[in-house]
């Protein structure tokens, strides 16, 4: 009888060996395995007939390997091994989560060591975590954009996600479009519309659909044109269901082998996708009431709140840097007539066209505020340059210098613009609105349709175009 026959011979019977759940492995110095027990099929995939003489680490995740081998020298040395945790790549690409019993048998030069699958344990707790995670995602957060950064980065932990989207129903038109959308051989579409009808599908049905090479589902798999967009040979959508009803799609691509979806990634993702739903939904709510408390409804410009904030750190980076600061407050002239005689609505409609034409005028960093009715006020960081608000200033004159049509309605609409200069007007934020507005009314004193200067009496007319 050689050493490993007297080995098993001394643990158990063959028959009884066979019996355990477990997985029994006996594996030479090398790692060379000599022996394993008939459950070591039904965690790694693999026959005893397939891996005898193989390398047991030759199967063990790539990124378990240096912790696996200082795990193997403390056995080696005498060491006991009760509860050490790894992970395997089974037969059919699938990963395996083992926690080990194992030890050296010197007199025999082998170790012998009890396999016992933890995978679904593992899939629970990875599963507890991904919920856990966005959840606080929803909460930490700064907008729809970077929860769904998140989101795509937790489903990513849990399954191949190298191509995600996120697709919402727009509450009024019903249209789909594309809130989020990475994938690695079809950018972005510029416009956010999703012309996907399988996707349509999944918010249709409120059905999750899973498309393989196999199961095409009724699908077109006709090759497609050379110039045509690359088609996923595995696409898998789920619907983002919440109390209203389903309010969009969660959908993952895969071109390759590497991620081969099926019916157990399918219901792993569906079973997140509720508490998807639920963040996106507190995260548009949180977004809605931010917008109304820091926009204006009907310009969607910032309000005075807002303003007054980025005005003070404005303020306190130029104490800082020794930089200008300007201010222009905006006042349209005879706005009240256009209420009188056209109706409010048409009044709104003008705000909206003024906030846009005020809009054009200025940098992207710079800022455009509506205080109410037909006040706004432009904040500009001006660096070191006295005569920039002058400049801006006279930017909208020439921008109000044609007319505006209100749906058939043509009007001549003229501003009276006041400035203010930090340091020279005012050292804090306050002080230079006042300033602001009050060289404003001074303009309009003076006829209005121009720009009154800040520090100075004189008023410039308006450009002659």
């Amino acid at each position: 009888m050689n050493n490993i026959d007297s080995l098993m011979h001394n643990i158990s019977s063959q028959k009884v060996i066979d019996l355990l759940l477990d997985a029994v492995c006996i594996v030479q110095e090398d790692s060379r395995i000599v022996f394993v027990s008939a459950a070591f099929e039904r965690i790694f995939g693999y026959t005893p007939q397939e891996v005898v003489g193989r390398r047991i680490l030759d199967m063990l995740h790539p990124d378990d390997l240096a912790a696996t081998q200082g795990q193997v020298a403390s056995i080696m040395a005498g060491d006991l091994q009760l509860q050490f945790e790894n992970r395997y790549v089974r037969k059919d690409g699938r990963i395996a989560h083992i926690r080990w019993t194992a030890r050296w048998l010197p007199d025999r030069q082998v170790r012998l060591a009890v396999a016992h699958d933890i995978t679904e344990r593992k899939r629970h707790e990875s599963l507890q975590a991904a919920l856990y995670a966005i959840s606080e995602a929803a909460h930490a957060t700064q907008g729809l954009v970077s929860l769904f950064e998140h989101i795509h980065e937790i489903i990513g932990r849990l399954m191949v996600a190298t191509n995600f989207s996120v697709a919402l129903r727009d509450a009024t038109s019903g249209e789909l479009r594309y809130a989020y959308h990475v994938n690695e051989r079809v950018a972005a579409p510029g416009a956010p519309l999703c012309s996907d009808s399988r996707c349509a599908e999944v918010v249709r049905t409120a059905s999750p659909l899973l498309i393989t090479p196999d199961t095409r589902h009724g699908w077109s798999v006709q090759t497609p044109p050379a110039d045509a967009v690359p088609q996923a040979r595995y696409w898998l959508g789920v619907p983002l269901r919440s109390e209203s009803g389903v309010i969009g799609a969660l959908v993952l691509q895969s071109y390759g082998e590497e991620g081969a979806y099926t019916s157990a990634d399918q219901e792993l993702l569906q079973f997140v996708s509720t508490q998807v739903a639920t963040a996106i939904e507190r995260k548009q709510i949180h977004e809605h009431l931010r917008q109304m408390a820091q926009f204006d409804a009907l310009t969607r410009l910032p309000n005075r709140m807002v303003l007054m904030d980025r005005l003070q750190i404005a303020l306190e980076r130029a104490r800082r840097d020794g930089t200008l600061v300007s201010l222009l407050f905006v006042d349209l002239d005879d706005f009240k007539r256009v209420n009188d005689t056209l109706g409010h609505a048409m009044g709104d409609l003008l705000l909206q066209r003024v906030a846009g034409r005020l809009h054009g005028s200025v940098r992207a960093s710079d800022t455009v505020a509506r205080l109410g009715g037909d006040e706004f006020v432009v904040l500009l960081e001006s660096g070191r340059q006295k005569d920039h608000a002058h400049t801006v200033a006279n930017k909208i004159l020439a921008a109000f210098s044609h007319p505006f049509d209100l749906e058939g309605n043509v009007l001549q609409i003229h501003p009276s613009i006041g400035t203010a200069l930090y340091p020279v007007d005012g050292s804090d934020a306050a002080a230079l609105l006042d300033h602001a507005d009050r060289s404003m009314y001074l303009c309009k004193q003076a006829g209005g349709g121009a720009v009154q200067p800040a520090s100075a009496p004189a008023v410039l007319e308006a450009p002659t175009l």
